[in-house]
C-alpha cells in the first residue's frame, strides 16, 4: 500500500526545541512501522517560511527574509539528519515547485467560485499568523492561543468560501470516527465548525513576504495567507501543479501535528481539499505540548530545551524512547531529566539490556552459544507464556495505527519483563543441576524467540539499537523478518547467540549542565535518604486480629480519573465506596495506568487512612496495589461486587 505520512512543516521564526523533535520522532516511528509491515511510505517534513512574522524577524536581524529563512531552515534539516530521521523530502515553502503548485491550487479554487474578492476587517495575530474571530476574542483583544495583543486591520482581501463547506466537514467528522486522533480531540473541532463558520481571508496586502497570486489575476500587491501556502505543501511535495507522478501516495494519509494547529489541519485543510476535489486525510493525529515545570516552552521565558543537547548527553535513541514512552499520546508532558534517567535505567538497562545479557550469557556458558528445542516441546512446557507473548504482539498493530505509541511501548515491554520473570521463576542454573538440559534449552529458545519478536517491534522506535540487539540473536530487521515472526507467527527452533556487550549503560548522575545557552535546565538534586529499616524484622512481625480489624478495606468503583498536572505518576480518582458521595483519592499509578482506562474499574480501598494532601490535592484513602517484575497491578475482586462491600 502507498501512503504519505507527514510532520508539520515548522515555522522558521526560531530554532527547533524538543516539542519539534517530539513531533518528528513520532512521525518517523510511524513511518518506520508502516515500512516494516511492507507499505511504500512517502515521509514529508520541512519548513514554513513565509508571513509577516518572518519578515519582521528578518528585519530585526538586518537580513533579507530569504537569508533569514535559509539560516533557520538549515537548523531544522541538520537536526533531523542528526537524529537520522528517514524523510523522503525536506520541503521548503520557498521552493519553486511549491510556489507553482500553490498558485495552481489558488487558481483552480478561484475558477470554481470558492475564492472571491472582498474586504477584510478584524483582528489579526501576527505571532500566530492567524485571524481571530470575534467569538474567540469575546470582550478581549488578546489572541486566545498565544496571549499576545491582536491588531485590528482593514484591507482588501480575497476570501475562501469556508462556510460553504461546513455541512460537508461535519458529515466527514461523523462518518470517519478516526479522522482525528485521539478521538477526544474531535469535539472541539466540531464545536468550532458548528459555531457560525466564517469565510476565510486568504490574502494580505500589508506585507510582501509571501507567494504572489497567479499572474492571470493581475493582483501584484496581494500575497497569499501563510496557512493556505503552508498546508498545500502536503500535495505540492508530491508534484501537485507540476509533475504529479507521486500523487498516487495521496490515498492514505497521516498528519502528525501539535494541538495548537489542530483547527488549521482539521477545518481549513480538509475544506481546501474538498474544493480541489482531492481525497481527505485518513488520520490527523494530535499530540500535546511538552512543558517545563508546567509551562509551555518559550524562548521569551527562557525554558526552551535544545534537543541536540539532550541527544549529545544521553544518546539520540534513548532520548527518543523516553519522549515516546513517557507521555500518553494527546496529553501534555513535562520534561524531566530525572525521569529520562529513570527510563534509561529501568526500562532500557534493567529490563531489556539485562534480558539480553542474561540470555546470551546462559546460552554461552551452558551450551556454547547454540541452543535448540522443538516448538512442540516449548509449547508443552511453556504454553501459557507463549500465548501471552502472542497476545501482546497481536495488540501492537492497532496501537501503532492509532498512534498510541506510549501504549505500544508499554505493551511491548511486557514481553521483555515476562522473559526476565521466566528466568527468575524457572532458575535454569538449578534445572541444569537436576539434569534438565533439554528443558533449559527450551526455555532459552522461548526467550530468544520473545527477544527476536520484541526487537522487531521495537525497531520503529529505536532502529539502530534494535538492529544491534537483533545482530546478537543472529538477525537483521526487515519486512521479511516481520512477515515471518509477527504476521505468520513463526517460532524458531534454534539460535546461535553471540556474546553481548552492554547495550544500555546505567546512568548514575545527570549528564546535562544545570545551565547552558540552550536553557537545558536541570532539576534540583534530592539527597534526602529514607530512614533505615530492618526489613527482615518487618517481614516476620505479627499482629493480632483486633489490630487488623482496625483497617477498613472496602470494594470501590472508579467513577472518574484524571492526571494531576505537573506530576509524572499521580492520578486523581473519584471512587464510589458505598457512601453518599465518591471518595477523592490520589494514587501514584500514573506510570502503569492511563487515566481513561480506569473508569468502571473495581479496586480495594483502605478507607480509614488519615486524609493527606499530595501535590495540593486532598486524598481520602489508599488504593491497594501490588508490584512484581511484571509491573504494578491494582488489587481487585475476581468478580464484580457491590461498591462499599467490606473486605476482611
Amino acid at each position: 500500500m502507498k501512503r504519505i505520512i507527514t510532520s508539520p512543516i515548522y515555522y522558521v521564526n526560531d530554532r527547533p526545541h524538543i516539542g519539534h523533535a517530539y513531533t518528528t520522532m513520532i512521525t518517523d516511528s510511524l513511518v518506520r512501522y508502516f515500512r516494516l509491515i511492507g507499505d511504500d511510505v512517502f515521509f514529508l517534513t520541512g519548513t514554513d517560511e513565509h508571513g509577516q512574522k518572518i519578515e519582521r524577524s528578518a528585519q530585526a536581524k538586518n537580513k533579507t527574509s530569504k537569508e533569514y529563512a535559509d539560516e533557520v531552515s538549515a537548523y531544522f534539516k541538520n537536526l533531523w539528519d542528526y537524529f537520522q530521521i528517514s524523510y523522503n523530502r525536506f520541503i521548503r515553502t520557498t521552493d519553486d515547485d511549491h510556489k507553482r503548485g500553490v498558485q495552481h491550487a489558488f487558481l483552480k479554487m478561484y475558477r470554481k467560485g470558492d475564492i472571491y474578492k472582498g474586504e477584510y476587517e478584524g483582528n489579526y495575530c501576527v505571532s500566530c499568523e492567524t485571524f481571530v474571530t470575534s467569538f474567540a476574542l469575546g470582550d478581549d483583544t488578546h489572541c486566545p492561543e498565544c496571549g499576545r495583543d491582536t491588531t485590528l486591520i482593514k484591507e482588501e482581501s480575497y476570501f475562501f468560501a469556508l462556510s460553504k463547506y461546513a455541512p460537508r466537514l461535519l458529515e466527514w467528522y461523523a462518518n470517519n470516527p478516526d479522522c482525528i486522533l485521539p478521538r477526544t480531540k474531535k469535539n472541539e473541532v466540531i464545536h468550532f465548525v458548528q459555531n457560525d463558520l466564517q469565510d476565510l481571508s486568504i490574502t494580505r496586502t500589508s506585507f510582501s513576504w509571501g507567494i504572489p497570486l497567479p499572474s492571470e489575476l493581475g493582483e501584484p500587491k496581494h500575497v497569499m495567507y501563510v496557512w493556505l501556502d503552508a498546508l498545500l505543501n502536503y500535495i505540492t511535495a508530491l508534484g501537485y501543479g507540476n509533475d504529479s507522478s507521486k500523487m498516487d501516495y495521496w490515498q492514505h494519509q497521516y498528519h502528525i501535528i501539535g494541538k495548537d494547529i489542530l483547527r488549521f489541519h482539521a477545518v481549513y485543510w480538509p475544506a481546501f481539499l474538498m474544493s480541489l476535489e482531492l481525497p481527505l486525510p485518513s488520520h490527523i493525529a494530535v499530540h500535546g505540548w511538552w512543558t517545563r515545570n508546567g509551562v509551555k516552552m518559550s524562548k521569551s521565558i527562557g525554558n526552551v530545551i535544545d534537543p541536540k543537547v539532550v541527544g549529545d548527553a544521553y544518546g539520540t535513541e534513548t532520548f527518543r524512547y523516553f519522549m515516546l514512552r513517557e507521555v500518553p499520546f494527546g496529553q501534555d508532558g513535562d520534561f524531566s531529566q530525572r525521569a529520562l534517567m529513570d527510563r534509561i535505567n529501568s526500562d532500557l538497562s534493567n529490563t531489556l539490556g539485562n534480558l539480553l545479557s542474561r540470555t546470551t550469557s546462559m546460552a554461552q556458558k551452558f551450551f556454547g552459544g547454540s541452543i535448540r528445542a522443538e516448538s512442540a516441546q516449548i509449547r508443552t512446557l511453556f504454553a501459557t507464556e507463549m500465548d501471552e507473548i502472542e497476545s501482546i504482539l497481536a495488540s501492537l498493530p492497532e496501537l501503532a495505527q492509532q498512534v498510541a505509541l506510549h501504549r505500544y511501548l508499554e505493551e511491548l515491554w511486557r514481553i521483555f519483563m515476562l522473559s526476565n520473570a521466566m528466568i527468575t521463576q524457572y532458575e535454569p542454573w538449578k534445572m541444569l543441576k537436576e539434569g534438565k538440559d533439554e528443558q533449559v534449552q527450551a526455555l532459552l529458545v522461548l526467550i530468544a524467540n520473545a527477544l527476536l519478536k520484541g526487537l522487531v517491534m521495537l525497531y520503529p522506535v529505536m532502529p539502530q539499537s534494535a538492529q544491534k540487539a537483533l545482530a546478537i540473536v543472529g538477525f537483521e530487521c526487515s519486512p521479511t523478518l516481520f512477515l515471518r515472526m509477527i504476521e505468520r507467527k513463526e517460532w524458531l527452533e534454534s539460535f546461535t547467540l553471540k556474546v553481548c556487550e552492554p547495550l544500555f549503560l546505567r546512568i548514575t548522575e545527570a549528564l546535562m549542565p544545570e545551565s547552558s545557552s540552550s536553557a537545558a535546565l536541570l532539576e534540583p538534586k534530592h539527597t534526602t535518604k529514607p530512614i533505615a529499616q530492618n526489613k527482615e524484622q518487618q517481614k516476620h512481625q505479627q499482629i493480632d486480629v483486633e489490630t487488623f480489624a482496625q483497617s477498613q478495606i472496602r470494594v470501590g468503583t472508579i467513577q472518574h480519573a484524571e492526571k494531576i498536572e505537573k506530576s509524572e505518576k499521580l492520578l486523581r480518582l473519584l471512587v464510589d465506596v458505598g457512601e453518599e458521595k465518591p471518595r477523592q483519592i490520589v494514587a501514584g499509578i500514573g506510570k502503569s495506568y492511563v487515566a481513561e482506562s480506569l473508569l468502571g474499574q473495581q479496586v480495594c480501598v483502605l478507607c480509614n487512612l488519615k486524609p493527606t494532601k499530595l501535590m495540593g490535592v486532598m486524598s481520602e484513602g489508599m488504593i491497594l496495589a501490588a508490584k512484581d517484575s511484571h509491573g504494578l497491578k491494582l488489587i481487585a475482586p475476581v468478580a464484580h461486587i457491590t461498591a462499599g462491600s467490606t473486605i476482611g
